[in-house]
């Protein structure tokens, strides 16, 4: 059973069906069954204004926009994220639980492909808002890998394989022409 703090993002968009759908009382009792005892949500351009306070044993708050939500995403046990790249790639890169909810009213549903792809190499659980309290509900966490770590070193090194320089016993690579300051 997970304890805790759940973190939820729309990012820079609006999500309005992903916030209402988190927020209802079903929703929060299978958080609250779950071991969840706190739900913060950012909520972006939304015009739904989920309810605040303790509802259904769980302490409910948002927010709009902050300049980082890296210590929510810190401080969280789960995260409930939409399918930006920019927001999967930010929990996954913190070692933090992703689910992920598919905005399915986007255009050609790119989202779909980013989390199928993530979930498919079992770094993510995803779901739509019509299946987030099943998903919840029988979601294992347990089963979650995190994101391999990115070794800078192997990129640069196929750089220098393929501008023909000596691996690392050369003084000259690929990074002596990179600029330290952009």
């Amino acid at each position: 059973m997970a304890s805790g703090h759940i973190f939820a993002t729309v990012g820079t968009t609006k999500f309005d069906l992903f916030i209402s759908t988190l927020s209802c009382e079903k929703v929060l009792h299978v958080l609250r069954e779950r071991g969840y005892t706190k739900l913060t949500m950012q909520i972006g351009h939304g015009t739904i204004v989920p309810p605040s306070g303790l509802i259904c044993d769980v302490q409910v708050e948002y927010f709009r926009f902050k300049d980082s939500v890296t210590e929510d995403i810190q401080r969280a046990d789960l995260i409930i994220s939409h399918a930006g790249a920019g927001s999967c790639l930010e929990v996954l890169s913190a070692r933090k639980p992703l689910l992920v909810v598919i905005n399915e009213e986007l255009m050609n549903n790119h989202q779909l492909e980013l989390a199928q792809q993530l979930h498919e190499d079992r770094h993510v659980h995803y779901t739509t808002c019509t299946n987030l309290e099943h998903t919840l509900q029988h979601m294992d966490l347990q089963t979650l890998e995190p994101l391999p770590t990115v070794d800078s070193h192997k990129f640069t090194n196929f750089l220098d394989s393929i501008f023909g320089f000596q691996s690392q016993e050369c003084h000259t690579s690929i990074t002596s022409f990179m600029p330290t300051q952009m």
